[in-house]
């Protein structure tokens, strides 16, 4: 509907704009020209120009209104289709989705199952927020201590872009997330390495980065690691019950599955994800060009690369945070 609108409005501007050039053109005004003939009530131009575009206008109205009834009002199947529950959390500024049947938590990378239904159940941990995927599904506000809930649908295995809607503070306009939509064998496959404890790590640099993480860098005052210092996907319970398993920060038992990170301000170069992303990869435990590398841009200073955001890291030196990136880069 989108594209049929855009299309049309498209041809009507140019023909409208083409046709107004050549008229202030071809009858501007010169000397000694005497006034054009005047014509007055021609019913044939006026009902053709009021009942051509009101013709297009019920159309659009009619696509529009059949499309939001889709969107808006696809009920519980009774088992002929799948169905799936997904809570959103958001936070400044970043989305959390957690998958209470399945017992999954993820961060910025919302992952659903081709042709299910999905029960979305939206809720803010601080500040008016606003769910929105255009591709995919409107958009609704998601309010502190208010549940709120949409059901859609998507049919299209592919990569979707979602950012929150609704203004909601400095970084509002780097609150993206994307959206995976994965045949039934993928998604399950993805659920399965999910539901699995973070993998203990056997180098060296990155046991040594574990040591940081759940040490002196602090890191698991607001995240949290399966395995680690969390001992299971069970959800944890918000003021309106609504499933969420992160603390301050994401839950990082995977993160090195993520393309996004830092709300989507971060994203891993096209093909690849932050466990092995080019310009991230330790080479005899240094990073050749770490300017380069958004995962040490982010460890090294969270405040320049996104201003305002929760992430308060003590001083690290480039020696811890290599350590950190390689323990990072184990969680898969």
């Amino acid at each position: 509907m989108f594209w049929f609108i855009l299309a049309v409005a498209t041809l009507v501007f140019v023909v409208v704009e083409a046709v107004l050039i050549w008229s202030i053109i071809r009858y501007r005004e010169r000397p000694n020209t005497p006034a054009p003939r005047q014509i007055h009530g021609n019913n044939t131009i006026e009902i053709i120009w009021t009942v051509a575009p009101s013709l297009f206008l019920f159309a659009v109205l009619t696509g529009t209104i059949y499309t939001m009834f889709n969107l808006t009002n696809i009920s519980s199947t009774n088992g002929s289709i799948p169905e799936i529950r997904v809570a959103a959390v958001g936070h400044q500024w970043w989305w959390e989705f957690d998958y209470p049947n399945q017992h999954v938590n993820n961060a910025d990378t919302l992952y659903l199952p081709q042709g299910s239904v999905v029960h979305m159940d939206l809720q803010s941990s601080n500040v008016i927020h606003s769910f929105w995927v255009p591709s995919i599904t409107g958009k609704t506000d998601v309010i502190p201590g208010h549940l709120n809930q949409k059901i859609f649908r998507a049919d299209q295995v592919g990569e979707y872009h979602g950012q929150c809607a609704e203004y909601c503070g400095t970084q509002h306009a780097h609150m993206y997330f994307n959206v995976i939509v994965l045949d039934t064998n993928a998604f399950n496959a993805w659920v399965s390495n999910e539901q699995q404890s973070a993998r203990t790590p056997t180098d060296a640099l990155a046991l040594q980065g574990q040591k940081i993480f759940t040490g002196s860098g602090g890191c698991t005052g607001c995240h949290g690691i399966v395995g680690v210092n969390l001992n299971s996907f069970d959800a944890a319970k918000t003021n309106s019950g609504l499933s969420a398993t992160a603390l301050v920060g994401p839950n990082m038992t995977h993160f090195a599955e993520r393309r996004f990170i830092a709300g989507g301000v971060l994203i891993a170069s096209e093909g690849h994800n932050w466990a092995n992303e080019p310009a991230c990869q330790l080479v005899n435990g240094k990073l050749a060009n770490k300017d380069n590398c958004g995962l040490y841009q982010w460890l090294h200073d969270p405040q320049a690369v996104k201003p305002g955001n929760d992430m308060v890291i003590s001083s690290l030196s480039d020696s811890q945070i290599y350590a950190l990136i390689a323990y990072l880069q184990s969680l898969k």
